[in-house]
């Protein structure tokens, strides 16, 4: 688990105060715009102080540095005389929403559910800084109808498909084109033996179709002088030695007339979008040069010299309350909740007479950096280097990564560890699922029930690989078997879809399966064949199978149990306006796995 992942300011959550589009300030005391207690968790009370200065531990040097940039923006449009109102504002979320396929309303229901982002936010911090660079910016984001016409023709025009032979050595490269060139035939097999891609070796070779204006000129132009089953001459972009073989052309599937319109304006939107972000760096980095600015939050210094203020720009200062108030305002929510959970860690260990002590720590660091890949020459867990990311890539302290991803994980492991069992039913089923066969399969998959019994006749009447393959790249409607005939990864036993995989190893080779219900889809898979294992002692795995399993099984336990716990406490959470009396509730009325919480205004 990571935290704190940096933001980007003009394409992320570049937070500005809550009254940027005016451009006016907050209260004197911003922070008593909240209540003194935040929150109160089975009688223990979380202050407002607390929370604030949480927030600011975490994001305070983030929100300084975007409100900072928010000054840059304002005082620039004031420079050029540039307004942008509260209709421009309205205006472009609206635009936005359309573009989703959503009205304003549900658009904005949407990012508050599923991305804690309140309108207000969405308006001031996203949509307000984009429309004030894109006025800063006019000049430099101009798209002509030449470009918006070479994109449709990339888009709508011809494609061509091609697999390909991708190798590092000169004279590797000239026998596998011989070979290739004999038997044209073979060229799928030496793209998945050979190629050094592994992600097209993967799929027999297969590329997503190329189109015109790609960006690669050289693979473009040699692609679409290649006619179906022909193959290329070697030739070399960078290192790489590399064959192609076409597959397919396709003819051109222009848009009507009507929607035209539309798809010009989408793709001059897209233009203009991407270079604003070039634009935005040349902005900021001439408004910086020409303005003052001086942060103070944790600078010692600093801060005694100027008490009370955390940076300023031009002579305007920014106070270490309007601060707090924009940390609390921004990340309270997300804080508090983490708190809360805190909270309730704290008194399940107390409970239980156990502690979190300097060890565990250290041993969950080890593990954490272990997993995700930091290992020494000598097979240990490298937790120097893994730190060093967490820092560089994150953008935490050592203090914070402990506190927000370490401890908590220590002690629900701490809390579920003796309810964790392994059987041997769990290490046969792990053996199989990592060490087993794999099933080589074609599949298509389809949305319908009719279409996939349609399909599952055409495909028996013609029970070819190839033809199998052509339906696929026809009908499937799930993009990797489309575009790559129907292949798609080897399927393994206990691999999480166990239907498919039913299927898959009960098909001999060259024989297809019936249409399977797989979810709300549908599916018809084609037996290629089945790898053979390599590791045959379970013993010699035994340990690796094991230290996995209970892995999985305390993260399943892990959740489960603080699921438990935010359920079945009391919880008044008056940041978010809820409340809940700490009763169990059925599991029908919390289908989500979440904290079951009402409004607090609601509650008897």
């Amino acid at each position: 688990m990571r935290t704190l992942a940096p933001l980007v300011f003009w394409f992320g959550y570049c937070w500005l105060s809550a009254t940027a589009v005016t451009g006016q300030d907050t209260p004197t005391n911003p922070l008593e715009k909240f209540p003194k207690v935040v929150a109160v968790v089975n009688g223990q009370t979380i202050t407002r102080d607390r929370l604030a200065q949480d927030c600011l531990k975490r994001y305070g040097h983030v929100v300084l540095d975007n409100l900072l940039n928010k000054k840059l923006i304002l005082q620039a449009c004031q420079a050029k005389n540039i307004t942008i109102t509260q209709a421009d504002v309205n205006e472009e979320i609206a635009r936005v929403a359309n573009k989703v396929g959503s009205n304003t309303k549900l658009f904005l229901e949407t990012l508050e559910a599923e991305r804690d982002i309140t309108p207000e936010q969405y308006a001031s911090e996203i949509t307000w800084p984009m429309l004030a660079l894109r006025a800063l910016a006019a000049d430099q984001i101009q798209v002509t109808e030449e470009e918006v016409q070479q994109i449709i023709y990339s888009e709508y025009g011809p494609k061509v498909q091609v697999r390909m032979i991708m190798v590092s050595q000169s004279e590797r490269a000239q026998q596998l084109h011989a070979e290739a060139t004999a038997a044209p035939d073979t060229f799928r097999r030496l793209a998945k033996q050979y190629s050094e891609d592994a992600a097209s070796a993967a799929v027999e070779g297969l590329l997503p179709p190329i189109r015109h204006y790609s960006g690669d000129d050289q693979l473009e132009k040699i692609a679409f002088q290649l006619q179906p089953g022909e193959i290329s001459p070697v030739f070399q972009i960078g290192a790489m030695h590399i064959i192609l073989q076409c597959v397919r052309h396709t003819d051109p599937a222009y848009p009507n007339a009507q929607l035209l319109p539309m798809i010009k304006q989408r793709i001059s939107d897209q233009l203009r979008d991407q270079r604003l972000g070039q634009a935005a760096d040349g902005i900021f980095a001439a408004l910086q040069q020409q303005s003052q600015v001086v942060k103070i939050l944790g600078n010692r210094e600093l801060e005694a010299k100027y008490p009370g203020a955390a940076g300023s720009i031009n002579g305007q200062a920014i106070s270490i309350d309007r601060l707090a108030y924009e940390c609390v305002n921004r990340h309270g929510r997300e804080i508090l909740r983490g708190e809360i959970s805190r909270h309730l860690l704290q008194a399940g260990l107390q409970a239980r007479g156990k502690t979190v002590e300097q060890n565990d720590i250290d041993v969950e660091i080890a593990r954490a950096a272990d997993s995700a890949g930091f290992i020494k020459n000598d097979g240990t867990p490298d937790i120097s280097g893994w730190l060093k990311s967490i820092m560089e890539e994150e953008g935490a302290t050592v203090e914070l990564y402990v506190a927000d991803a370490v401890w908590p994980s220590v002690a629900l492991k701490k809390l579920v560890e003796d309810e964790v069992e392994i059987t041997q039913e769990d290490l046969d089923k792990g053996f199989q699922a990592n060490f087993g066969p794999r099933a080589e399969v074609l599949a298509i998959v389809l949305s319908n029930q009719r279409t996939a019994e349609d399909v599952f006749r055409q495909a028996r009447e013609n029970l070819t690989e190839q033809a199998f393959g052509e339906l696929a790249a026809k009908y499937s409607v799930e993009p990797m078997s489309r575009s790559n005939f129907g292949k798609i990864p080897a399927l393994r036993r206990f691999g999480g879809r166990p239907i498919l995989e039913e299927a898959a190893f009960e098909l001999q080779p060259g024989e297809i399966s019936g249409v399977v219900a797989w979810g709300e889809q549908y599916a018809i898979l084609y037996k290629q064949g089945e790898s053979k294992p390599i590791v045959q002692d379970f013993e010699a795995v035994r340990d690796e199978l094991v230290t996995e399993i209970r892995e999985k099984k305390l993260r399943v336990a892990m959740h489960k149990k603080m699921t438990e716990m935010l359920t079945t406490s009391q919880i008044d959470n008056f940041l978010e306006g809820t409340a809940q009396s700490g009763e169990v509730v059925p599991a029908s009325a919390n289908s989500a796995g979440g904290t079951a919480l009402m409004p607090i205004q609601g509650r008897q």
